[in-house]
């Protein structure tokens, strides 16, 4: 059916452009929301919550509740918006909900989530199978590092905008099914996760899906001129974007999000630094 995110539809897509560019926040201080509790929200709460996740696809609550070391904040939270299915990923823990900290044990040491090292622009999950994108995710904060160890946060659809505003033909390219593809994961002779090809771009129930990650190496993209040029165009709009939000969360703080482009600075390497991470297939549901 045809809509913003078809080339053939530009009359759809004008239309789309002008409500997301008015709507969306401008400063990072328009996405956090104040919430008591996130196990628990008031409906003022979760309008608030489901308001900028329209909006801009992330909301940033900043709840009362500190350093609290509980995965059911997390958990409850995204049961208020329909996140249900969470990725069994190989770094979780045993109820999937990951603890991100420097760890530096034989099963997370080669992964640089769990080092103080920087992260570059990326979607979560860019390397899952098709049945096993991540739609959704929640990054709650226990403990901040010191100095160091802030997000950029970036919507999806405006990556999208400026690339289809600069050539629609970038878009084009990025949507082809093979034009990104993560080799197997391989430890010890033993492959720990198959190739993975597909696409940037997607479009599932009429909602953009992006899969993306700014890494030189373990990555291979498709080799024609128009898929060298869209990549060259993605990681210029990345670098220069305004609408692109920086943050530190706070203890008790947390970012709810529809799987959002996001980086992570470096920080010091003896942080108690603690953000738990729950990986969802499903979207935010935000009526």
């Amino acid at each position: 059916m045809p809509g913003p995110f078809d080339l053939a539809d530009p009359r759809a897509y004008a239309a789309w452009r002008d409500a997301k560019l008015a709507a969306h926040p401008a400063r990072v201080e328009d996405v956090i929301v104040a919430v008591r509790d996130p196990r628990a929200l008031s409906a003022g709460e979760h309008a608030g919550l489901a308001e900028r996740v329209t909006r801009c696809n992330m909301v940033i609550y900043a709840s009362a509740l500190g350093a609290a070391e509980d995965k059911d904040i997390p958990r409850a939270l995204g049961r208020q918006f329909g996140l249900e299915r969470l990725d069994h990923n190989m770094g979780a823990d045993e109820d999937a909900i990951t603890s991100l900290q420097v760890n530096q044990d034989a099963t997370h040491a080669a992964y640089i989530p769990y080092s103080n090292r920087p992260i570059a622009w990326h979607t979560d999950g860019y390397y899952n199978a098709p049945d096993r994108q991540i739609r959704g995710f929640i990054l709650h904060c226990v403990r901040p590092a010191a100095a160091g160890g802030a997000n950029r946060l970036l919507d999806p659809e405006i990556a999208y905008l400026r690339l289809r505003d600069l050539d629609p033909a970038h878009v084009a390219a990025l949507m082809q099914p093979d034009v990104m593809t993560i080799p197997p994961n391989v430890a010890e002779g033993e492959e720990l996760r198959g190739e993975q090809t597909g696409p940037v771009f997607s479009v599932r129930d009429g909602r953009l899906h992006m899969r993306y990650t700014a890494r030189k190496r373990n990555i291979t993209w498709r080799q024609d001129a128009a898929s060298r040029a869209a990549v060259a165009a993605l990681e210029r709009v990345l670098e220069d974007e305004p609408l692109a939000f920086e943050a530190t969360l706070a203890p008790g703080w947390g970012l709810l999000a529809n799987n959002v482009l996001h980086t992570r600075t470096g920080f010091e390497a003896d942080s108690r630094r603690l953000i738990y991470r729950a990986r969802y297939y499903d979207r935010i549901a935000v009526s």
